[in-house]
């Protein structure tokens, strides 16, 4: 599987934009509904150098967007990336907008790409709500297919599919952030599985400038276990107590156990390992799972880090 790696020109650019929070008193403005109005030039996934986005990929802007906020299934129709409804003073106010974070790659291993893209619900207020969105080649048109939320005013680092999984770079808000500027430096891997998007990996930034990061090491990505199967692995800094958790998912989302995970580490925060026995056995076989090892801070109950494997239980 793909393992987060924190490259330095990515931690650069995200202390630069915190930086910028700082000194300004708020992040890149995602609240007004149509970025690049005022003339200047909206944020790119896209290298210097590269070729343009394909055709593909350019029309998700004149595509079907379903609502993520909506309390019913509701489906906007874009074009040239926006889509309004009334004013900004109306109580029914909807903007939505999307940025120029856009990547497609295969994401299912069926040999056709999907294209992904940040996408900004606007309703008002000065929340701007920021979705990632997978979009199907339904024969080159690109075609509605999931979402998951990233936050409210987050500072986006870069969108980009690498090895069949979406990944995230964002600043997102800690619990005791003010809305204006959030400190969470996180990379998140997404993967698609049933036409869902599934967080497989997640990494946040320390104080310290140090990386939280959490490897399994085996069993292998899609290995067959039963009975008993040991989870090993190390994680970056030892966490609260010395204890992760392990969580065991059916591929629908279901969580079908869950328990802690005992980590060695020689001191307080320091890197460590751990090797846990979990028991498999009431697990229907031929099953798909996936074991997820996290994380969790002790302080607000949210996720720190989380590294994941998909295992057959024969």
């Amino acid at each position: 599987m793909t393992l987060v790696r924190f490259r330095p020109a990515v931690w650069l650019t995200a202390v630069l934009l915190l930086q910028a929070c700082g000194t300004q008193g708020a992040p890149a403005d995602l609240s007004t509904p149509f970025p690049g109005e005022d003339g200047s030039p909206a944020p790119t996934s896209t290298a210097p150098g590269e070729a343009s986005p394909s055709r593909f990929l350019s029309s998700v802007r004149n595509a079907g967007y379903q609502l993520g906020l909506s309390d019913q299934i509701r489906v906007v129709q874009l074009t040239d990336g926006r889509y309004q409804q009334g004013e900004r003073d109306d109580i029914d106010f909807l903007a939505v907008f999307v940025t120029d974070y856009l990547a497609q790659g295969d994401l299912n291993g069926d040999g056709i790409d999907e294209a992904v893209a940040l996408i900004t619900e606007n309703y008002g207020g000065t929340g701007s709500f920021v979705f990632l969105v997978v979009y199907r080649n339904n024969n080159g048109t690109p075609q509605f297919l999931t979402s998951t939320f990233l936050d409210d005013r987050p500072l986006i680092g870069g969108l980009s599919i690498e090895g069949g999984e979406v990944i995230v770079e964002a600043t997102i808000h800690d619990f005791d952030d003010p809305m204006c500027c959030p400190t969470l430096v996180t990379t998140r891997h997404y993967g698609l599985f049933e036409s869902n998007l599934v967080l497989r990996e997640y990494a946040t930034l320390a104080p310290t400038g140090d990386a939280r990061t959490i490897t399994i090491e085996s069993p292998a990505e899609g290995a067959q276990a039963s009975g008993i199967v040991n989870v090993r692995g190390r994680i970056s800094i030892a966490p609260f107590e010395n204890t992760l958790v392990y969580r065991l998912v059916d591929m629908g989302g279901l969580e079908l156990s869950a328990g802690p995970v005992s980590v060695q580490a020689a001191d307080l925060g320091a890197p460590g390992t751990f090797n846990q026995a979990i028991d498999l056995g009431r697990i229907l076989t031929n099953t798909t799972i996936r074991i997820e090892v996290q994380d969790i801070s002790a302080a607000d109950g949210s996720l720190i880090a989380m590294d994941s494997i998909l295992l057959q239980v024969k």
